[in-house]
């Protein structure tokens, strides 16, 4: 008898391990994710990058080494892999901050790369983005600089469904610096409230079958109890 328990622990520990093994080798290529579903014909590995062509190698080699890794290191037999354009590469934060380490990888000045990228990012739709860049930024010793615009969850429900948290490093002449980024993803808040014009709330409650008297016959009746 399988133990349900283990088979999903081990399947979501071999998807973490697919995705660390993806993004260390394709972070260039604006790696956003991977999803696996298994089919009667085999596993099917979906793999979303913002620039597809780089880990589709050139006629597809670079495709035939990832197959191969998957057989013979992760022992899923017979991987089928597409690779898909991530729809909103702006608003993924993995692939934000893989190019934000990309261009301090270029010599671009961190602070740049990170007003660059708040713009893009809030442009793209965002209800608010956060950018922590740590290492050896202008001094010796290590220090850290954050970005933020919007609001940005760090706590509650809402930042569970409309956060997206990613974290790249790059190895430059300093030392390794590393980037996190937040994203929060267009949506509507936990505790988001709506003020509504007073005849439209009136509409609402009719329809409800309740009746509420008008601000002025209101205002009269407590002029009378109060004479």
């Amino acid at each position: 008898m399988v133990n349900i328990k283990r088979y999903f622990i081990e399947l979501g520990l071999q998807k973490v391990a697919i995705d660390e093994y993806l993004a260390s080798k394709f972070w260039r290529a604006g790696y956003a994710g991977v999803d696996i579903i298994k089919t009667p014909l085999g596993v099917r590995i979906i793999i979303y990058a913002q620039r597809p062509g780089i880990i589709i190698g050139r006629r597809g080699q670079n495709l035939r080494v990832i197959q191969a890794v998957f057989e013979k290191l992760f022992r899923i037999e017979n991987p089928q892999i597409t690779v898909v354009e991530v729809p909103e590469p702006d608003l993924n934060a993995r692939v934000v901050a893989f190019n934000i380490a990309l261009a301090l990888e270029r010599g671009i000045h961190f602070r740049r790369a990170a007003y660059i990228a708040l713009r893009r990012v809030m442009n793209a739709g965002a209800i608010g983005c956060e950018i922590v860049i740590s290492g050896k930024l202008r001094t010796e010793r290590a220090r850290y600089e954050k970005l933020v615009a919007g609001k940005v969850y760090k706590s509650g429900e809402q930042s569970l469904e409309l956060v997206d948290r990613a974290v790249a490093h790059v190895l430059l002449k300093p030392g390794v610096y590393g980037v996190q980024v937040l994203i929060t993803k267009p949506g509507t808040p936990a505790d988001y409230v709506e003020i509504i014009p007073p005849e439209e709330a009136r509409e609402k409650l009719k329809a409800l079958g309740i009746e509420l008297p008008q601000a002025k016959e209101t205002v009269e009746g407590g002029a009378r109890a109060a004479g």
